[in-house]
């Protein structure tokens, strides 16, 4: 079951054990003439099934209010301690999930995405602005990646094609192919559906460049198609890094670190550290 149903389950249990101590509270106040804190505490052992015996109705009424507070309660009780329990498991699920899922997203970087950016940032013809909308410091905070997503939405990442060596890029994702194919059965990708998509695209852009032999004798028109690749590429890897390098300014310091050092956008940028 999913967590929005599981959240939603839990949120009618809850109002429906409110509304039954409150029916039983005031109900036992009137019936039994029993205080504010005796007639809550009572219908909390009987809900909870513990009845220690200490108190209990005397009246006619009373004992029928009881009968209904165990039938209508105790199930209730139950049932939202049993959600609550599953949301908490849930939630250190997903924790370890997505620490998991950024190992995996962070070795894609680490082997073959950040060097797919280089290539294509050098043939960005609007380099300057995406050096702009990148330029990444420690004091970057959740406004600062929304706004760098807003403006990568109206980047055109348009790569001039005759300045990308399609030879060596050829042979650089050749040699990521097991890379690529690991990332893509990892369980974790099913949990992602965007970087999927990503992957699924490099991949594309990996056999169009296999299959040709001499890039210097291209028509104009399969220089647009390779063009059309690098850029779905392009736009996709950029955003995903981005996200990325959020998470790494959260979780992971050091990992933060480095990465504004090797800054595929900084020109500027030097892993030396300074």
């Amino acid at each position: 079951m999913s967590s929005r149903a599981t959240k939603n389950r839990l949120t009618v249990y809850l109002l429906i054990f409110i509304l039954v101590m409150l029916t039983g509270t005031f109900g036992f106040m009137l019936t039994e003439g029993l205080s504010l804190a005796d007639s809550a505490y009572f219908t909390m052992v009987t809900v909870a099934t513990v009845g220690y015996g200490d108190i209990s109705p005397v009246t006619l009424t009373g004992k029928g209010l009881a009968i209904a507070l165990i039938v209508a309660g105790v199930g209730t009780f139950v049932s939202l301690f049993a959600n609550a329990t599953e949301i908490f498991i849930e939630r250190h699920d997903n924790r370890i999930r997505l620490q998991k899922l950024q190992m995996v997203i962070g070795l894609f970087f680490s082997e073959a995405g950040t060097e797919l950016m280089r290539y294509f940032a050098a043939a960005d013809c609007q380099g300057d602005a995406l050096e702009e909308a990148l330029a990444l410091n420690d004091d970057w905070q959740v406004r600062d990646y929304q706004q760098a997503l807003k403006r990568l939405d109206r980047h055109l990442f348009k790569v001039d094609v005759q300045q990308v060596d399609l030879k060596q890029l050829r042979s650089f994702l050749g040699d990521q192919s097991q890379l690529l194919v690991r990332l893509l059965e990892s369980p974790y990708m099913l949990e992602h559906e965007s970087f999927t998509d990503l992957l699924i695209a490099v991949m594309h852009l990996k056999e169009e460049l296999l299959h040709r032999d001499d890039f210097e004798k291209l028509p104009e028109s399969d220089s647009d198609h390779l063009c059309g690749d690098i850029r779905r590429v392009y736009s996709q890897l950029v955003r995903q890094w981005l996200l990325y390098v959020q998470q790494l300014q959260n979780n992971y310091p050091f990992l933060f670190s480095l990465t504004l050092r090797t800054n595929p956008f900084d020109r500027g940028a030097s892993v030396i550290v300074r």
